[in-house]
């Protein structure tokens, strides 16, 4: 919705802040006619993310006026702003969910990566009252070096207050996620990381999914889980990314610019895209995410293999086949 954000994320994709407000960002009735062709489109659910949604006068109308054409409406959002009143408020306007980042249990390994002192309590705060006002709440967490040990640990905590979900993400370099490619883990940790999630899946309530990382599919199987996803890596296939001026990317990690809404209405865009319908042919996959047997549950990171090789369609670097 904006580029605009009351934080200054390390890891930020897209390059969010204060005072970031794009001068071209689509207006409330573009808006509104990019939601009509979402639905149209065929899709069912709508993710209203930033920057930070909350900074956007016109959300609570583009939610219900989502709601109304029939779209589960969803918020992703850093939570610091999510007061009593903005949790009730959410919860009126027919938003039915709510991911919140939240990247370590540690006040000031949260604060530091997300570059503004108090955030940690603010986002807390977010969550409580998001669950206590009947929403329900994802917790987003970046994999990073420095939270690795943690993650399960954070599970724990979100189950403990009521959480519905948690999504760890892990690090792609794109935006300012290039500047700490350093804190991203290497293939042996990312293994180890997805198997100890999945292992946890078993023992918890709440749904965890490994984003960012198709390839906990295959592992899934190997362990004999049945997972209620389909595929590992969605992007141009159920699933893309609408920016706040209209341009229509792969997904919010992947900038390759596909269509604007300001010239094509986004169905069209969706159905008839030459990129779009490239990543739905794996017959155009290459390396071996396009030799892999798996490649119809998996279907490797296309944002990952397009930061490290520059090209969508190649193998994901981090592919785990034939590994021990």
């Amino acid at each position: 919705m904006t580029k605009n954000c009351n934080l200054y994320c390390k890891h930020c994709y897209r390059d969010a802040g204060p005072n970031e407000k794009q001068k071209d960002e689509l207006d409330t009735k573009e808006s509104k006619e990019l939601i009509k062709g979402i639905a149209k489109a065929g899709f069912k659910i709508l993710i209203f993310s930033g920057g930070e949604p909350l900074l956007r006068e016109d959300l609570f109308e583009l939610t219900e006026y989502a709601h109304s054409l029939g779209l589960i409406v969803g918020l992703g959002t850093n939570g610091t702003l999510i007061t009593k009143e903005i949790a009730k408020k959410l919860k009126e306007s027919k938003v039915r969910a709510v991911a919140i980042s939240l990247d370590s249990l540690d006040e000031n390994k949260h604060d530091e990566f997300r570059q503004v002192k108090g955030s940690f309590k603010d986002c807390i705060r977010g969550i409580k009252e998001s669950i206590n006002a009947g929403l329900k709440v994802q917790i987003n967490t970046t994999v990073t070096k420095s939270n690795y040990e943690e993650i399960t640990k954070i599970t724990d905590y979100i189950s403990s207050l009521g959480g519905h979900s948690h999504h760890p993400f892990f690090l792609v370099e794109v935006g300012r996620g290039k500047n700490i490619g350093k804190e991203g883990l290497n293939k042996k940790e990312y293994k180890e990381i997805i198997n100890r999630i999945l292992d946890k899946q078993k023992n918890t309530h709440i749904e965890l999914k490994p984003t960012c990382a198709p390839q906990f599919m295959v592992e899934a199987k190997e362990k004999g889980m049945d997972m209620r996803f389909s595929r590992g890596c969605i992007a141009g296939i159920k699933y893309c990314c609408i920016l706040p001026n209209g341009d229509v990317h792969i997904c919010p990690y992947l900038p390759i610019k596909v269509g604007s809404v300001r010239e094509k209405p986004f169905d069209v865009i969706w159905e008839q895209s030459e990129i779009f319908n490239k990543l739905r042919d794996y017959k155009n996959y290459k390396g071996n995410c396009g030799s892999c047997k798996n490649i119809n549950i998996c279907g490797g990171c296309r944002a990952r293999a397009f930061s490290k090789t520059g090209d969508y369609l190649q193998e994901d670097t981090f592919c785990l086949k034939g590994d021990d």
